[in-house]
C-alpha cells in the first residue's frame, strides 16, 4: 500500500486537543459511571489523554487534496517536451448548464470534484463590480493584517494590455503579446497551451472553481494585425508560494467592448512546483522533500477554498 494513502506526514498532522471525561471504565459504561459527569456536562476534574486520530493513530490523507495533487502531477508528467513555463491556477466562477444557462444543480451536499466532461456545462469566471470591490477590500485588509503579524503579503497594481494573433502555423492556440500599458514594453510573447481542467462544484457557496494546468511557450513576435485585445487592470497579491490576481478586464473585438471581473490564485514559482513534483514519493529523499509537492497543492487548494467561501452573491 502507498503510505500516502494511509496518513499525513508528521508535519501535516493536526494537533490533538485535550478532553475531559469521567474516569475510564469498561467499554460499555454502566449507568453509575455515566452519572459521574455532572448535570451541566462537566467531568468532575478528570482528564483523559487526547483522542487518537484514528484506531491506527494516524489521520487518513484527504482524498480531495490527493485527487487534485494527482491531477496536477499527471499534467506535469505528460506535458509536451520543449521550452515553456508551467502555469497552475484556480479561477473562481460558476458552473452553468449549457442549455439553460443556470448554475448546475447536483445531488451532493458538499464541495465535489467533477469528472472531466461528465456534464454539458461551461465555466464562467465573471463576477459583478460589487463582488470585485468586496474582494478588493478583503485582500487589502488581509495585507494590512499580515503586515503586523504573520507572513507579509506583497501588493502590486498592474496595468497590462494583451493583443492576440492567429499563428501562421495554423495552431489552435493564439499568440498573446502582453505589454505594460504605461511604458508599452513587451513583458511576454507566448502561445498558451491548455493541458487540462478540473472543475469543483461547491453547492454550499455562491461560487464554484476551476483548476487549470497550462504551458506558456515563448514564440517570436507575430506579424500582422491583432484579432482582439484585452486591457487588464490588475491588483496582484503575493503570499509565500502563491499569487492572487483580482482583475478588471476590458475586452475589445470587432468594434465591441466588454468589461469582465475575474479572480484567480496561481502558483508563483513553476520551477519550484516542478522540483517538488520530481521528488514526489521518492523513497531515496527525506520525508519532507517527498511530501513537499502534496503540501504545496494542499496550500493551493486551501487558498482557493478561502476565496470561494468568502464569495457572496454577485456572480454574473
Amino acid at each position: 500500500m502507498d503510505d500516502r494513502d494511509l496518513h499525513y506526514s508528521d508535519a501535516e498532522r493536526p494537533k490533538k486537543r485535550a478532553r475531559s471525561s469521567p474516569p475510564p471504565g469498561p467499554p460499555y459504561a454502566s449507568a453509575s459511571t455515566a452519572h459521574a459527569t455532572s448535570s451541566n456536562g462537566s467531568s468532575n476534574g478528570h482528564t483523559l489523554p487526547p483522542l487518537s486520530l484514528s484506531i491506527l493513530g494516524v489521520e487518513p490523507l484527504d482524498e480531495f487534496i490527493r485527487e487534485v495533487a494527482d491531477f496536477v502531477y499527471e499534467m506535469l508528467r505528460t506535458r509536451p517536451s520543449g521550452p515553456g513555463a508551467v502555469e497552475v491556477e484556480a479561477k473562481i466562477g460558476v458552473l452553468r448548464d449549457k442549455m439553460s444557462g443556470q448554475r448546475v444543480q447536483l445531488p451532493v451536499l458538499v464541495e465535489t470534484i467533477l469528472m472531466p466532461n461528465a456534464l454539458d456545462s461551461r465555466f464562467e469566471s465573471n463576477m459583478s463590480p460589487m463582488q470585485h470591490k468586496h474582494f478588493n477590500t478583503l485582500l487589502n485588509g488581509l495585507q494590512t493584517q499580515r503586515a503586523a503579524t504573520g507572513t507579509p503579503i506583497a501588493h502590486t497594481h498592474l496595468r497590462l494590455v494583451d493583443s492576440f494573433y492567429t499563428p501562421d502555423s495554423g495552431a489552435r492556440e493564439r499568440i498573446r503579446v502582453t505589454r505594460d500599458e504605461k511604458t508599452n514594453t513587451v513583458t511576454a510573447c507566448v502561445r498558451k497551451v491548455r493541458l487540462g481542467d478540473l472543475n469543483v462544484y461547491s453547492p454550499k457557496r455562491a461560487a464554484d472553481w476551476r483548476i487549470s494546468v497550462s504551458m506558456e511557450i515563448p514564440v517570436p513576435p507575430p506579424i500582422g494585425t491583432a484579432t482582439h485585445t484585452r486591457r487588464k487592470d490588475r491588483m496582484s497579491y503575493a503570499h509565500e508560494e502563491f499569487v492572487i490576481d483580482l482583475t478588471q478586464v476590458t475586452s475589445s473585438a470587432n468594434g465591441k467592448s466588454e468589461v469582465l471581473h475575474e479572480l484567480e490564485v496561481e502558483l508563483a514559482r513553476p520551477e519550484y512546483l516542478l522540483a517538488t513534483a520530481a521528488k514526489r514519493g521518492d523513497p531515496s529523499v527525506p520525508e519532507p522533500e517527498r511530501a513537499a509537492f502534496d503540501e504545496l497543492i494542499r496550500a493551493f487548494v486551501n487558498n482557493a477554498r478561502i476565496l470561494v467561501r468568502n464569495a457572496g452573491d454577485g456572480w454574473q
